[in-house]
């Protein structure tokens, strides 16, 4: 899992031998998550990504930078 200005992101192993119920619940996970994909290598087996966007915060001005008062 890794934190970034405007996103987080998780990786993950998939093991060659998942059962059909562990897969239903893999994908029911993914289904939360905003993008989410798979990438399998012949040399590094396979990987489940996701990135699950942070809420855009809110400002009273949104034409120029804001000042605290």
């Amino acid at each position: 899992m890794e934190e970034h200005a405007r996103f987080t992101s998780v990786e993950a192993e998939v093991p060659e031998s998942l059962s059909a119920e562990s897969w239903k619940e893999v994908l029911a996970a993914l289904a939360e998550a905003d993008r989410f994909g798979l990438l399998a290598t012949c040399r590094n087996g396979r990987t489940l990504w996701a990135t699950i966007d942070k809420p855009v915060p809110t400002t009273g001005n949104v034409r120029g930078p804001s000042h605290q008062r």
